[in-house]
């Protein structure tokens, strides 16, 4: 099992830079894009789009007002950003590379809706991303 998206792992990480396109904008990582899809605003999407790095990004999102329709949107829109960032070629082969073992966010955050903290959550993120690896092989 991979619990943890640091080290030799961390391209798991939503913050791994990865060019990704999100309603014909690119955008520098996941994170970005996914932050950017929290909002309709465009002048905000277009304001996350320029933020130098993932946690800026991630900060950021913390204040937007959500979309009204984001918890019935946000899992497709996470399956669909995971799925491009592993469209580039090092990145596919890194996930193949994993083989068959279970992918698990472990946090220490308290995030348990994408990943799990201390053994116990959905771990949203890590089912994505063994779905994409299956898709892949």
């Amino acid at each position: 099992m991979i619990d943890s998206f640091k080290g030799e792992n961390r391209f798991l990480s939503n913050f791994w830079p990865a060019k990704v396109v999100l309603d014909d904008m690119t955008f520098a990582s996941v994170e970005h894009a996914y932050v950017a899809t929290k909002t309709l605003d465009m002048l905000k999407r277009k304001e996350i789009q320029s933020v130098p790095t993932p946690g800026q990004v991630k900060r950021l999102g913390r204040t937007l007002v959500l979309r009204p329709d984001w918890d019935e949107v946000k899992l497709g829109v996470m399956e669909d950003l995971v799925r491009q960032k592993f469209q580039h070629p090092e990145l596919a082969k890194l996930l193949l590379a994993a083989g068959e073992q279970e992918l698990v966010e472990g946090n220490t955050w308290g995030d348990t809706f994408w990943g799990e903290c201390f053994g116990s959550g959905a771990n949203h993120l890590g089912k994505i991303l063994m779905k994409v690896r299956d898709e892949l092989a």
